[in-house]
């Protein structure tokens, strides 16, 4: 985005950078002796960083380069004397330069690996140039909150908030999970009206304008529909207008600490700068050692049919183009949109395959939750049909359906199934059953594929089924005739629960499934977000039955969910917390008419609440913050242990690993706005340490160009791995 810089703001900055300068020939002499006591490789890059305040600790040193097929980056955090070494660099020149916590960037210094370079760091001339480099949570939780006393709404005759808005977690977890998962609200691009869009008579005019702009479109409609539009907007402009004034964030980020300063990222770019990135998959989460050293593939969602693929081995990002079997899918350049100040009247988003999430078998092949054809589903879904899942609970629609792609032929499979999907995760069964999620509540189902059964016969019907989520409400540890969602429980009858799964993780422990739906903010149901586990039975369509938990009143709004390998589930909670839930802690009868208020096992919760500010004015424990998901790193691929928790943290645009009951945070520093939706993690080398291994992830944001880089910036695929000590090589 380009925006008017304030000339004595510049003057400011410049002033400092020039005394910085000044005296840079008489500290590079100063560190000469520091620096050299840093041992490198032919490969590394060495130094020690310091400002007028002395040595820089806690700041990230970064180093780019355009020399390779695709843009390339690494980065590392000084040590506590400002010591930093970036390793394995491969042979090309380097733009370098320093980040940090009440600075501004350094100048860049062209250099090649195998050199000892001292930088020095530039502080900030004033609070309002360092808080440019605050994640966009800081910013983001500037934003007003209505007050508890608001709620429920009364209308847009009354208080304009609409009467479904029954409380302030339901405006909360809106807020987070219809708008900042696809948009971050901190990020430059929004916290800022864009000059492109165009003179407006005020800020509310303003937003109103860029609700519109676009291909989502739709969607945000939908999202202030259910705030109500008036209220919504004038939020919005008033938290815009307060930050165009000078009103900084209140609270301040801390530069890492501990174990945090022993990170090395590492960046390439792929994909386009049109197009946006959901997920990436390094490998088979059963076993991270499968395609080691291989290639990264990413799910591009509405924004194209090009499936993006990664050699990081070679940082040469090539696309596999996505198929569908119908010529009459739907394509993203058919939804509504409106003049955008980035790309005009450009549909910059071409999908038909609406390519969601991938995963990796066991013998590396790609699976992908995508659209194959239009939403009507063949008759053998519904109602009428003898297959046997389709007796129980006809499909009529199908929005995603699922795809496998074989590197080794360079062949795809297109799986037509009666189930809308969403994630996916392969079971440890004798059938390698792949269990997916719907992600809205609609079909209220949890659907299969018996991988097995397909491979062999090809038979996508057969291979496929769907069940209801069934509660035991009678109590006899059975299914059995059941009332609907929408019916008051009956002491003969089990209970179905009208949800669906956003969130698949099969179980580490037994052959349960657990998923996790989710609340009003994204279900636009008057329902919370449950964490279910379902038992499928002998005949799953005919025998499975599930369990509903609610954390405690303090958290709400779910997801994402994974479990580690104890069986434990953790999940991220849009009330600002980390959660875990342990099963084996319940102490009372888990079927029964207690069983369908979801509260029948409180002791099983543990919360932990994100760092980072809560929203200005918000009482209730939590953080500003929101993880788009979270992943829990089974066998140890980043290197703070096994069995730790990860919680992409969009807001904070970091990852959050809870190791021993606190938070590392893992911030990326480059390029600003960081936005992840997955981790994956994989082992390349088991024995070569913290340099066989480490975690995967991509930028996911929809709106790339809102992000440092503008228009010209792509999509970023991030390594990240944890090595004993900053200057580990």
């Amino acid at each position: 985005m380009k925006t008017k810089r304030n000339p004595h703001v510049t003057a400011a900055a410049m002033i400092a950078i020039a005394a910085c300068l000044a005296g840079a020939s008489a500290g590079l002499r100063a560190q000469r002796g520091a620096a050299t006591t840093i041992a490198i490789g032919g490969a590394d890059l060495a130094g020690v960083v310091t400002s007028p305040n002395g040595p820089e600790a806690g700041v990230w040193v970064i180093a780019e380069t355009s020399d390779l097929p695709t843009k390339f980056g690494k980065m590392v955090v000084t040590n506590d004397t400002g010591g930093y070494l970036i390793p394995d660099l491969p042979k090309a020149s380097y733009s370098v330069w320093v980040r940090g916590y009440g600075l501004v960037d350094s100048p860049k210094v062209k250099t090649a690996p195998g050199t000892h370079l001292n930088l020095t760091a530039v502080p900030a001339p004033n609070a309002a140039m360092a808080a440019e480099y605050y994640p966009g949570v800081y910013w983001y939780s500037m934003l007003k909150i209505p007050d508890k006393s608001e709620f429920p709404g009364t209308g847009p005759n009354g208080n304009g908030i609409q009467e479904v808005m029954k409380t302030q977690p339901y405006w909360i977890d809106t807020v987070k999970n219809s708008c900042q998962s696809c948009h971050a609200l901190g990020s430059k691009g929004v916290r800022r009206i864009p000059t492109a869009l165009g003179p407006s008579q005020n800020s509310v005019e303003a937003w109103r304008r860029r609700l519109q702009a676009g291909q989502a479109k739709n969607n945000m409609a939908v999202t202030l529909g259910r705030l109500g539009p008036q209220k919504a907007v004038s939020l919005f402009a008033d938290w815009t207008d307060r930050i165009a004034a000078g009103e900084l964030p209140f609270a301040k980020p801390e530069r890492p600490q501990g174990v945090e300063r022993n990170v090395v990222i590492s960046m390439w770019e792929w994909s386009t700068p049109k197009a946006y990135l959901h997920d990436a998959i390094s490998s088979d989460k059963r076993d991270p050692r499968v395609n080691a050293n291989g290639l990264i593939y990413g799910s591009p969602e509405e924004s194209t049919d090009m499936v993006p693929v990664l050699d990081p081995n070679t940082a040469t990002a090539t696309q596999v183009k996505h198929p569908y079997r119908d010529p009459k899918t739907p394509s993203s350049t058919d939804l509504p949109r409106g003049t955008s100040p980035y790309w005009g009247d450009e549909p910059i988003w071409d999908g038909h395959t609406s390519v969601h999430n991938p995963i990796l078998d066991e013998k590396g092949r790609v699976w992908f939750t995508a659209r194959i054809r239009p939403p009507e589903n063949p008759d053998f879904c519904k109602q009428g049909s003898d297959h046997p899942s389709a007796k129980v609970a006809p499909l009529g629609v199908s929005g995603r359906q699922l795809s496998m792609y074989d590197p080794k032929t360079g062949k795809w499979s297109l799986i037509n199934t009666c189930f809308s999907t969403q994630h996916l995760y392969f079971a440890k069964d004798a059938d390698n059953t792949l269990w997916t999620s719907a992600g809205g509540p609609d079909s209220g189902v949890v659907g299969w594929l018996n991988t097995r059964m397909y491979d062999r016969t090809g038979d996508e019907v057969k291979s496929q089924g769907w069940t209801p989520l069934i509660l035991d409400t009678n109590g006899n540890g059975k299914r059995d005739e059941y009332v609907e969602a929408n019916q008051p429980l009956d002491p003969k009858k089990d209970k179905r629960v009208m949800a669906a799964f956003y969130g698949v993780q099969p179980s580490t422990v037994d052959d349960s499934i657990w998923g996790q739906a989710m609340d009003v903010g994204f279900s636009r149901l008057d329902q919370p977000g449950y964490i279910l586990r379902l038992v499928p039975g002998p005949n799953p369509s005919q025998t499975a039955l599930a369990e509903v938990y609610l954390p405690p009143d303090i958290g709400y709004g779910s997801r994402g969910i994974d479990l580690d390998l104890n069986g434990v589930v953790w999940t991220a909670l849009s009330s600002g917390h980390l959660a875990s839930f342990d099963r084996r802690k319940c102490k009372g009868p888990l079927n029964g008419p207690t069983a369908a208020t979801g509260k029948h096992c409180p002791e099983g919760w543990t919360l932990y609440q994100f760092p980072g500010p809560q929203f200005k004015g918000v009482t209730d424990a939590g953080s500003a913050d929101h993880a788009y998901y979270v992943w829990v790193d089974r066998y140890n691929t980043l290197g703070l242990g096994a069995n730790v928790p990860i919680a992409e943290a969009n807001g904070g645009e970091a990852l959050l690993a809870l190791v021993n009951g606190k938070f590392v945070n893992i911030h990326i520093p480059y390029p600003m706005g960081f936005f992840s939706k997955n981790v994956d993690g994989r082992i390349d080398n088991p024995n070569t340490g913290w340099k066989g291994r480490g975690v995967w992830t991509t930028t996911g944001t929809r709106t790339v160009f809102h992000n440092e880089g503008g228009t010209a910036s792509r999509p970023k695929a991030y390594k990240v791995q944890m090595r004993p000590d900053p200057l580990a090589r």
